[in-house]
């Protein structure tokens, strides 16, 4: 946040060459790609509600709102002082600022209310909360991606679906029933499985209709305070998806004991604990034996929010990276005049709007889907798994040269860059990390063959388009005549699915873009290790504006 009149003369030297606070801003507003993408899905039409929301996240209170949530992160409360077990974690009220601004902005809920374009909308307003607050966001995802999975089960949908769609936040440690609104998270992983969620030792012992009582531990259990998580078990028919509520009917506790918080290298806003059952009390749903087909529903929306989180996470680092080089001179010059520090900045500038347009394409696909769309269906459950392994594993890098950019400064924890750079590994390990990721794309390309027809004929539609993106669809087709890749090529195939779609998505964007996305991603011979390394000759200019324009 501004401080008021800093001194800038002083005894040795006066203050000069630094940049001043990037606050204040429409995020959505200073956001082509994002806009121009958003322009081709069936969300267009929220703009203005963007740009409200944007206004929001890039304002100084909200940004200040970011640093004091991760510099005070959350405390685990087991027992109050006279001795209760109360298994709480308490927060610092910038957190609960986050929450209600995400929430009540329809972060969550907005893909369900919305007649049309929900879940672009969603991944929308997830980009630009994310460049907020990005730890706050993974309650807000998992609120939003529950509901197909409550779905499931009826009776329960029409208990829960209408507290977690509300756009209400209460903090409030209460029934939930007494609430004006709810969270939900999930705890799926166990210390002896992890992605490996059939190795679970969980126990779910039936007590009723529907009704079972749980015991065991599991590993992560991200947001511990939600009202509500979805979870799996054991159950006499197998390994079952249940409902584990913070209360039971008759207003106690439930035996959801919190063993610790996780001590992460980010994320530091949000809590992650590790828990266990006691005998809690669970609602089933579906049926029994086919969790994994159950919570798979969540699954694929949480993913959905991977992408997005990455792709905002990349925007973050850039608008720093650009802001930094607009404002500070080397050697007589800007440094974003100098031609090397373009050459970095183009090519970050390539990767963001790359993924941005990626994320709002499959956001697209979701809204189709619902429809009943069988096509765009197809397409969304391949396309997600590709988008999420590979905008998620390019995040990390792409912070680390944005950080680059800004030299030292980028590296003191009084930025934003310290806080972007240790986010940036997490949602390549959420909902799989890179092995997972891939060898569930080769599953799906082996299961259901409508999926990859559906991911090739996106790609056909800009055949012609540009000789190098011909030829990656061309090697794509010789790839799979010669059957499936192997589990030890999972990983080539999938990027080069992903570079392929990426750049189908930005066909619609102006040529510098384009042109110049396929001239350094799909060109083996352009190709680099490093940003700013491929000797492609780029339109800086015209790029850079885009990703930013000058204020």
């Amino acid at each position: 946040m501004s401080i008021y009149r800093p001194q800038s003369q002083l005894i040795t030297h006066e203050v000069s060459n630094q940049p001043p606070p990037l606050e204040d801003f429409d995020a959505f507003a200073l956001d082509q790609p994002l806009r121009d993408a958003l322009d081709r899905t069936s969300a267009k039409k929220h703009g203005s509600r963007l740009s409200a929301f944007g206004k929001k996240v890039g304002s100084a209170e909200v940004i200040e709102w970011g640093r004091l949530a991760n510099e005070n992160p959350p405390q685990s409360r087991v027992f109050d002082r006279f001795g209760h077990r109360i298994d709480q974690v308490e927060f610092h009220p910038a957190y609960h600022e986050l929450m209600r601004l995400g929430l009540e902005g329809g972060v969550s809920a907005a893909a369900w209310k919305e007649a049309e374009g929900g879940h672009a909308l969603h991944a929308a307003l997830l980009y630009l909360m994310t460049q907020a607050d990005a730890g706050t966001v993974c309650p807000m995802s998992m609120t939003y991606a529950v509901v197909p999975a409550l779905r499931v089960e009826p009776t329960i949908a029409n208990e829960w679906e209408p507290r977690v769609t509300r756009c209400r936040y209460d903090p409030r440690v209460i029934p939930v029933g007494d609430k004006e609104g709810a969270t939900m998270g999930m705890a799926m992983t166990e210390k002896q499985g992890g992605s490996d969620v059939r190795a679970n030792t969980t126990r779910a012992r039936c007590v009723g209709e529907g009704e079972y009582e749980l015991t065991g531990h599991k590993w992560f259990c991200s947001a511990p305070m939600s009202d509500a998580f979805l979870t799996l078990a054991y159950a006499e028919g197998g390994l079952t998806c249940f409902l584990v509520p913070r209360w039971r009917p008759d207003g106690s506790r439930n035996a959801i004991h919190i063993m610790r918080l996780k001590d992460k290298l980010g994320d530091r806003s949000n809590a992650s604990s590790e828990i266990e059952y006691h005998g809690a009390l669970a609602q089933r749903v579906g049926d029994e034996g086919r969790g994994v087909r159950t919570i798979i529903e969540m699954v694929q929306g949480t993913r959905l929010d991977c992408i997005a989180g990455s792709a905002a996470g990349m925007r973050a680092a850039l608008v720093q990276a650009i802001w930094h080089t607009r404002h500070r001179s080397a050697f007589q010059r800007r440094l974003s005049d100098q031609p090397a520090m373009q050459a970095v900045l183009s090519d970050l500038a390539l990767e963001a709007e790359g993924a941005c347009a990626l994320t709002m394409r499959i956001a697209s696909a979701f809204d189709a889907a619902a429809k009943g769309d069988e096509k765009e269906a197809a397409f969304a459950r391949l396309a997600t798994p590709i988008a999420k392994y590979w905008v998620c594993k390019r995040q990390p890098g792409f912070v680390h040269e944005a950080l680059e950019c800004l030299g030292g400064a980028g590296y003191v924890e009084e930025g934003p860059m310290p806080r972007l750079f240790r986010q940036s590994p997490l949602n390549a390990i959420w909902e799989g990390s890179g092995n997972v990721i891939a060898l569930d794309v080769l599953r799906a390309l082996g299961r259901e063959p409508d999926g990859w027809e559906a991911f090739r004929g996106e790609l056909v539609q800009a055949s012609g388009a540009h000789a190098l993106l011909d030829t990656t669809i061309e090697r794509l087709d010789t790839l799979l005549a010669e059957g499936l890749p192997k589990e030890a090529d999972a990983r080539r195939f999938v990027e080069m699915a992903a570079l392929a779609l990426e750049a189908v998505c930005l066909r619609h964007a102006p040529p510098a873009v384009f042109d110049g996305f396929c001239a350094v991603r799909l060109d083996p011979a352009a190709r680099a290790f490093a940003y700013g390394g491929s000797g492609v000759g780029l339109d800086h200019h015209t790029i850079l504006l885009r990703a930013l324009p000058t204020t």
